[in-house]
């Protein structure tokens, strides 16, 4: 969808809804804010929820204190982890509550930018027992609304903010790292946001404490890498790339610390990933119909992992496991997404492909 229609789509629901839902991923808000959805919301001077979605990846006390600060109604949750979700179903009947007075239904829309959850958000939501029809008299045909209770309907498809600037295209993982010809730019951005986040991630992932500019920061990455070129002098463009890669793949979060992300994995199958992403092959059964073989020959018992954001979704491939349930956990932990399609392979040591969003 270009972005014009997209916003329109977007202008529309606002327009629609009488309480707007935005929803953030808790672990960049900076980044998965939009404060031109704010302003809009607050142009038409309708109640606006922030939901921070997969809050299980934060810390609770770094989750309060931003509470505490912001200016908008904050709910901290995690859909996928189905925690918090009745908070968020009271706060959006405390917000509702007011327009009942005068509305004989209200009308909530959730938006956001690709990949923060919205979709799984309105599943865990509406529940196995919610009535997916509006019989309301004029009700746009081909729209759906969904009923949270008598008088609080949701409605069905959520706005998808578009990502109008490459480097947010780069820095929300719609773009592979490694393909970017110009990555200084949207690396020193995503350390200008580090900053203004959590600083200390950079501090507790590389060791960095003292500095004077965003390409300082860059340069030390540099060198503690050992990305030098052959004249001397740190190769400012390949460690960009390796840091957006980084950050793209979950392997450098703000919060990596506290996650404790799972350990004693390889990162592999980068040619695999080009085959899949050139493809464009978003069914595990294809991918393994067509590059099976060479996934085979690497089954053993070292546990290898391979990431890649493709149209939207992100292919995942893990290897080296007794049970698949074990290389599904391990891909949803390192990506915080949840798992749409798999496929398992392998007698004694097994492998798997997942298609997550």
């Amino acid at each position: 969808m270009k972005a014009r229609k997209a916003w329109r789509v977007v202008r529309e629901a606002i327009d629609e809804a009488d309480v707007v839902i935005e929803v953030v991923d808790a672990r960049d808000p900076v980044g998965t804010r939009n404060r031109k959805i704010e302003s809009l919301v607050r142009e038409d001077g309708k109640p606006l929820l922030l939901v921070m979605n997969k809050a299980d990846l934060v810390p609770k006390e770094w989750a309060e204190e931003y509470k505490r600060k912001s200016e908008i109604p904050v709910v901290f949750i995690s859909a996928r982890e189905r925690k918090g979700t009745g908070i968020l179903r009271r706060e959006i009947k405390r917000l509702a509550r007011p327009l009942l007075e005068e509305k004989e239904r209200v009308k909530v829309a959730l938006i956001g930018y690709p990949n923060v959850g919205k979709s799984t958000i309105i599943n865990t939501l509406k529940g196995k027992k919610a009535v997916k029809t509006a019989p309301i008299p004029g009700y746009t045909k081909g729209k759906q609304l969904i009923r949270l209770s008598k008088r609080i309907w949701l409605l069905d498809s959520p706005g998808v903010v578009p990502i109008d600037d490459f480097d947010e295209l780069v820095i929300k993982g719609g773009f592979p790292a490694d393909k970017i010809e110009e990555p200084v730019k949207p690396a020193l951005k995503l350390i200008s946001r580090i900053l203004e986040t959590r600083k200390e991630a950079l501090t507790e992932k590389f060791g960095i404490e003292d500095f004077e500019s965003e390409e300082e920061i860059l340069r030390k990455i540099g060198e503690r890498r050992g990305l030098i070129k052959p004249g001397g002098g740190v190769n400012l463009e390949e460690t960009a790339r390796w840091f957006l890669r980084e950050w793209q793949t979950g392997r450098f979060t703000l919060f990596g610390k506290e996650e404790e992300k799972p350990q004693g994995f390889k990162w592999d199958f980068e040619e695999v990933l080009d085959g899949i992403e050139r493809d464009l092959f978003l069914d595990p059964r294809r991918i393994l119909w067509k590059y099976g073989d060479e996934l085979r020959s690497k089954l053993d018992s070292q546990k290898r992992v391979g990431l890649r954001d493709i149209e939207g979704f992100t292919v995942g491939i893990a290897t080296g496991f007794k049970k698949c349930n074990g290389g599904l956990k391990l891909l949803e932990e390192l990506t915080g997404k949840h798992v749409l399609a798999s496929e398992c392979f392998g007698k004694k040591w097994k492998g798997v492909v997942a298609i997550m969003e």
